[in-house]
């Protein structure tokens, strides 16, 4: 009688079927990375491609003790860029180089002597971009802007260092401080202070004065178990930053005093500071609903200055708790422009209670679904500071002849929104 065949167990075939998925999983990861890493590079080399910016006299900023400084005579024009979102990865490697493009075209037109970005320079979400790596979105725009011969720093954004990120804040802030960047000026701030990059710029004139200073803060990430940022729940600017702001303006105004003595003025002023940071303060919703709530008109804490709220529903993500920050900000009386991001579709500033709270035009391309189509958002806000240390703020489109782009811009939707000039001197 013939022996029966034997089939092949379940635990057989189990382990058929698992091994068959580790080696698919195995190849997907493989192939992907090497995608990724001809991709990047790509963008890295065209990085290299695009023109040196042409100054006739390019202010060369030097160090003091913690600080850099520029020393000037006259105006001092910053760029203020946010959002890059350089995904680097193999699922955004068009639209970081759409990006690219776009940064190097307003820098070059703009010429200034110092770009800001107010975070989210990298967005390593890896289901749009294809990669966990961060510091790959750093390197790209790190090596433009040594390509563009631009000086710049950054503040952090949420996205620059997420959660499940290779690098954390530190290393990232690490890589832009001690890299081999030439016209990097970041610096991660003092050790004792909550988060990376709390730090400050100075603006000199030829006898010592310092005429305005230019504070980055870290205004953190997520909070309350919210790692991922599935539930927008963000962090506030901490009470040890607010503490670590409050000294910085005493020991400018004191650096100032000092140096008045010496010259044996007795004319004083204190120090005109700017900030610049990446989520908004709660103070930007307040203004928007009392403006709203007013009927689109202007009360007596808030004035309209420019711009949309282009988010739905006129959103503003700002942190989730109260804090004294814009508090001591109006306490202290030295700052009277702030600077930041986060809401790329926001382009709005006003004027509350004599403080200037303004949203850059964003760069994005990638973050939010389908606004690489979308142009009336993307742009930069140019920042002219005046030999006395007053400023004048105005937001700029991109989507303007004079911004001639190296290689072809996109084709986008648009939706006109009038930017007119705004000065702080206005706020007083």
């Amino acid at each position: 009688m013939a022996k029966k065949e034997k089939k092949p167990g379940r635990g057989k075939r189990f382990l058929k079927v698992l091994l068959c998925i580790i080696i698919v999983i195995a190849l997907f990861a493989g192939v992907t990375t090497v995608i990724t890493v001809i991709s990047s590079n790509a963008n890295l080399k065209k990085a290299m491609t695009f023109e040196p910016v042409k100054y006739e006299n390019q202010l060369v900023p030097t160090k003091e003790g913690d600080y850099w400084t520029f020393t000037t005579d006259d105006d001092l024009k910053v760029l203020q860029l946010t959002d890059v979102h350089f995904g680097g990865g193999w699922m955004c490697a068009k639209k970081d180089s759409m990006a690219m493009n776009a940064v190097a075209a307003m820098v070059t037109a703009e010429k200034p002597d110092l770009v800001v970005v107010t975070g989210d320079i990298a967005y390593p979400v890896p289901f749009q971009a294809g990669t966990f790596n961060n510091k790959t979105g750093a390197k790209m725009f790190a090596t433009l802007m040594d390509q563009l011969g631009v000086y710049w720093t950054m503040v952090m954004g949420n996205h620059d260092t997420e959660a499940y990120s290779y690098y954390t804040r530190e290393e990232i802030g690490e890589y832009y401080e001690k890299g081999d960047w030439k016209y990097c000026l970041f610096m991660s701030g003092p050790e004792d202070v909550f988060g990376a990059g709390n730090q400050v710029i100075k603006v000199k004139n030829s006898e010592g004065i310092i005429t305005q200073a230019l504070i980055g803060i870290d205004s953190n990430s997520y909070t309350d178990g919210d790692i991922l940022g599935v539930r927008w729940a963000y962090d506030n600017i901490h009470e040890d930053q607010i503490k670590w702001y409050d000294g910085v303006i005493d020991e400018l105004n004191q650096l100032n005093n000092e140096r008045y003595l010496e010259l044996g003025m007795t004319d004083r002023s204190d120090v005109r500071t700017t900030l610049f940071f990446h989520i908004p303060p709660e103070e930007m919703l307040i203004s928007l609903d009392e403006y709203y709530n007013n009927g689109y008109k202007d009360t007596e804490d808030v004035k309209y200055n420019y711009g949309d709220a282009g988010e739905s529903k006129k959103i503003i993500y700002c942190p989730i708790h109260p804090d004294n920050f814009i508090e001591t900000v109006l306490e202290k009386g030295s700052t009277k422009d702030i600077f930041f991001g986060h809401d790329h579709k926001n382009n709005i500033s006003f004027n509350y209670k004599g403080v200037n709270l303004t949203y850059g035009m964003s760069v994005d391309y990638l973050a939010y679904p389908g606004i690489y189509k979308l142009g009336s958002q993307r742009g930069c806000t140019v920042i002219d500071i005046a030999p006395d240390g007053s400023v004048d703020f105005h937001a700029e489109n991109y989507y303007q002849d004079k911004y001639t782009a190296q290689y072809e811009k996109e084709k986008v939707e648009m939706q006109d929104v009038p930017l007119p000039v705004v000065t702080s001197a206005e706020a007083e």
